[in-house]
């Protein structure tokens, strides 16, 4: 049963196997029917090539109905540069057969077909080279009538077009034939998955779209129209573009397909957007008889402001490239393959003859289209009406008309079939050569180069690497492509003759780093054919330096309006996406185009401000001085001695040092500065106010002292006193200590504030500031309480009364500086604090002395020592009397509640009249007289003298103020 199956389905294989060959014999037969005599070049040899070439633009339109048997097209329009690339493939292979080196005693032949520039005429001759190689392999003769043997195809070179080429390719990797394609650079063609025995020698277009929106970039356009053919290559060359100019922020506007099969109407609506376009650039991935009808509509409504970017399908098209056509596309920027030469083909070209060319059934026709005669027995004869054109007889001279045929100064694609008809020939020639064992099949064997197979031909052709004879390297690489340059070219016209000629103004390397692939000399340009300024192809004007690009709502990114660089921010060239922003140290000018560095500022000596508050200072410094001197000067008086003349020498020399601590807030900040500025005037200012502080407690103390003890005196003496001062001023010393231990102040540039550069001092830590700032006040605040106290001690010593009012000075300024100090900045803080400083100094120095300095210059007669005592005693009678009238009248008060009587006690006459008394007799002193009662008043100034509150001040101590010396 199993043997059975087996045998089934052997020959369900063997029947399928039958009809896929009939249809190819079909195919083949088909073919030969269509392309007969005249429509092949054919020689026999011990090996075939075959060959697709493009020998006519297109076929004819023809609505099959089907009434009667379907008819072979017409291919119209003659190619003569698709004629010599068929001749470069004949002089190849004849240059190859008449070598010693190169395939000794081995003939090659050919077979070339017309492809007409599509796909199902290739296919047809495609379907030949297939059929003739299946019946070589399995002996079917007897399916075809043929009269005399044709070996097999081993490999094919062609097709032109990506699209032909495609098609054929999914054809010849059936049975891997190997197939070089010289004009074919769709990226597609790379997949070696789907295109088996497809190589090439020319570059992919996956360079090609890369070089093409780098041109766009490097004449800065972002504004484009996309056009490509409708096959498989300009499909895939436009998506790859598409790519390309996105990373580019380049925007296209329009993004069309054309055809030259397209209706008249449809092309019409293609024009019609591009005249409608703003963008001037126009890049096409095309062939030239896809771009011929588009350019004929273009140039039929003479739109001439536009630059046309070709690639290399079309950059050097003899379709497009024409003298009538030159207004429109004049000034094109093309791709154009790297040129080759041949030596010897330009002679091969001039001799070719109908007579001479029997193997080159093409050659008739090209005679006819080249001199628009026909030859005798031409089979075209009749479609010539009316004999309009003249018999020829095959001998004119070719050299004597001007062909595209014959332009031989740039040989690109004829220099690429070149090049393939080698590759091949090599690969033979590495068959023949091979050593067995060492060979690239299988078991390392080698292939018989007479019994050679295609797929043979394909191995050997994927390993390939020779140098040719120009000396340039040919290396297949994995993909079946090889690497080479772009040359780009600028369409001129000729000033000999007014025909388009292409010069060279760049070219794009591949091999080369990304950015150092493309080189343009933008000198040789000529835009639209005779400008020489780079056409403008943008959505929107350039953005001039100092703007940026805006974004428009609802509009495509390379469309934007033009807005002013914020302040900071600057931009130097033209179109600018984004402003840059300012170093810190600088700031934008006026246009925003550049940054300038910024003014850099801190209360400086030179400044008016900064003189200002410098001659203050040094104002109260002198005037600080001059006391002092003073006080020196008359240190035995009364008044210096009452006012504890060492303090008071220490609290102007406290005094000279805040006013001096000021002058370190002025000048560019250092570190030196800074950690010095804080802690001199926070233990000068605490140094003053521990001595106005120690002062007037004593005072207060002497005053209000209702026992003279020795306690009193020990307690206050100079040393004590001293101590206190220095006790006091140590706990401010010890908060700077830790302060600069800690968080040391620093400079610090402030580059926060617009235009200017604030140099100031980081204080390092507020907390510390606020410590040192708070401890003073703390002082202060003690000090104003005792000073308050003491108000109304005897005139020649109510310093009490000024030192209040010093005291409430210094709490003004130093609670206004709080909020002045947070909301200033830069050097102005500096400024306020200098203020604040000298402020509060000039406050003391004028309430504690300068009353005392105007006694002492200008009223010499109140600094006596009767002036003195005359004040004490008269404060000590008033107390006295104070007292004791405050005493009689809670006893007064208490009898008045005990007996409920009116009548006034001895107890309160005497009382009222002490107080009268002492009163009269402070009034005679004071003027100059002698009270009435003299026992009563002298008794009681005595009494007062003698008081404790006199003898504790100190007035009659010879120890401690030697006022009698």
């Amino acid at each position: 049963m199993l043997l059975n199956l087996t045998l089934v389905i052997w020959n369900i294989k063997l029947t399928m196997r039958f009809y896929l060959y009939s249809l190819i014999l079909l195919g083949f037969s088909g073919a030969i029917s269509t392309y007969g005599p005249y429509q092949r070049a054919q020689k026999k040899g011990d090996i075939i090539l075959g060959g697709l070439f493009p020998i006519h633009f297109g076929i004819a339109s023809k609505d099959q109905d089907l009434a009667t048997r379907p008819e072979s097209t017409e291919c119209v329009r003659y190619n003569f540069r698709g004629f010599r690339w068929l001749q470069a493939m004949i002089f190849a292979i004849e240059e190859i057969n008449n070598s010693s080196k190169l395939l000794p005693n081995i003939t090659l032949g050919y077979r070339i077909f017309d492809t007409c520039n599509t796909v199902s005429k290739a296919l047809e001759a495609t379907l030949s080279f297939v059929a003739q190689n299946k019946i070589d392999s399995l002996n079917l003769d007897e399916f075809c009538n043929c009269t005399e043997h044709i070996p097999s195809t081993i490999a094919v070179v062609g097709a032109t077009g990506s699209g032909v080429s495609t098609a054929v390719a999914n054809l010849l990797g059936l049975f891997y034939i190997p197939q070089i394609s010289y004009a074919s650079s769709s990226r597609l063609l790379s997949n070696k998955n789907q295109y088996k025995s497809f190589m090439r020698t020319i570059p992919t277009d996956e360079y090609q779209a890369t070089a093409m929106a780098d041109i766009i970039d490097f004449f800065q356009w972002n504004w484009v129209i996309a056009v490509a053919s409708d096959d498989d290559y300009g499909r895939p060359g436009i998506e790859k573009f598409e790519k390309e100019v996105e990373e580019r922020d380049i925007c296209i506007h329009l993004n069309e397909l054309i055809s030259q099969y397209f209706e008249e109407e449809r092309i019409q609506a293609l024009v019609d957007r591009i005249e409608n376009s703003s963008a001037k650039v126009i890049a096409v991935f095309a062939s030239g008889p896809d771009m011929e009808p588009l350019i004929k509509e273009i140039v039929k409504r003479n739109i001439t402001d536009r630059i046309w970017l070709a690639s290399e399908a079309w950059a050097s098209s003899s379709l497009i490239a024409r003298p009538e056509f030159f207004h429109v596309v004049g000034g094109t920027i093309g791709f154009a393959l790297r040129a080759g030469t041949i030596p010897g083909f330009k002679n091969f070209l001039q001799q070719v003859q109908p007579k001479k060319s029997s193997h080159n059934e093409f050659v008739r026709e090209f005679w006819e289209e080249t001199f628009n005669c026909y030859l005798e027995g031409s089979p075209r004869r009749d479609n010539i009406k009316n004999g309009s054109r003249p018999l020829c007889t095959g001998e004119e001279d070719i050299t004597s008309v001007e062909t595209p045929y014959l332009d031989y100064t740039h040989l690109r694609i004829s220099y690429n079939v070149y090049v393939a008809v080698y590759s091949i020939a090599q690969a033979l020639q590495d068959i023949l050569t091979c050593t067995p064992g060492n060979g690239p099949f299988t078991n390392n064997s080698c292939a018989d180069i007479k019994k050679v197979e295609a797929w043979q031909v394909l191995k050997q052709l994927r390993h390939l690497n020779f140098t040719n004879s120009m000396g340039e390297q040919v290396d297949f690489d994995e993909s079946g492509d090889i690497l080479g340059n772009y040359t780009i070219i600028n369409w001129h016209r000729s000033p000999l003759d007014g025909s388009v000629v292409f010069e060279e103004i760049g070219y794009y390397n591949m091999l080369a780093k990304k950015g150092a692939r493309l080189f343009i000399n933008t000198s040789k340009i000529l835009w639209n054919g005779y400008l020489k300024q780079v056409p403008f192809s943008n959505c929107s004007e350039d953005c001039e330096p100092g703007t940026r690009k805006g974004i428009i709502e609802s509009m495509p990114t390379c469309c934007f309006e033009c807005t002013e660089c914020s302040d900071g921010e600057y931009s130097d060239h033209k179109d600018a996406s984004v402003c840059t922003k300012c170093p810190n140290n600088s700031w934008s000018n006026d246009n925003h185009t550049s940054c300038i560095l910024k003014d850099i500022e801190f209360l400086s000596w030179t400044e008016p401000f900064g003189i200002a508050l410098t001659l203050f200072a040094m104002l109260g410094i002198f005037l600080t001085s001059s006391v002092l001197g003073v006080f020196v000067r008359y240190r035995n008086t009364p008044i210096v001695k009452a006012t504890n003349r060492e303090l008071s020498y220490l609290l102007l020399f406290s005094l000279i040092c805040c006013f001096s601590s000021s002058l370190i807030f002025i000048g560019e900040p250092q570190d030196w500065t800074c950690r010095l500025r804080q802690p001199a005037f926070g233990i000068s200012f605490v140094l003053c106010i521990s001595c106005i502080l120690v002062k007037t407690n004593r005072v207060l103390l002497v005053f209000e002292a209702k026992i003279p003890t020795s306690l009193h005196r020990n307690w206050w003496g100079l040393k004590l006193q001293f101590f206190l001062v220095f006790m006091c001023t140590l706990v401010q010393i010890m908060i700077c200590v830790v302060w600069l231990y800690n968080a040391p102040p620093e400079s610090y540039s402030n580059h926060d504030m617009d235009e200017i550069i604030f140099i100031t001092c980081n204080e390092g830590s507020l907390m510390a500031l606020g410590s040192l700032i708070g401890y003073t006040c703390l002082l202060a605040a003690v000090c104003f309480f005792f000073a308050f106290k003491s108000r109304k001690l005897p005139e020649n010593f109510n310093e009490a009364k000024f030192i209040t009012f010093s005291m409430l000075i210094f709490f003004i300024v130093w609670i206004s500086f709080i909020p002045a100090y947070i909301s200033t900045y830069g050097k102005f803080v500096s400024a306020v604090e200098v203020i604040a400083i000298l402020a509060s100094s000039f406050g003391l120095l004028t309430c504690i002395f300068f009353n005392k300095v105007y006694i002492i210059l200008l009223k010499p007669s109140r600094n006596t020592i009767e002036e003195v005592r005359c004040s004490t005693a008269a404060h000590a009678f008033k107390v006295v009397a104070r007292a004791t009238l405050r005493h009689n009248t809670v006893s007064h008060r208490r009898s008045s509640s005990e007996e409920g009587s009116s009548v006034p006690t001895p107890s309160s006459s005497t009382s009222l009249k002490s107080t009268e008394d002492v009163s009269g007799y402070l009034n005679g002193r004071q003027k100059g007289h002698k009270p009435k009662n003299k026992d009563v008043g002298d008794e009681n100034f005595r009494t007062a003298s003698n008081s404790p509150s006199h003898d504790s001040f100190g007035i009659n101590s010879r120890e401690e103020h030697g006022v009698h010396d």
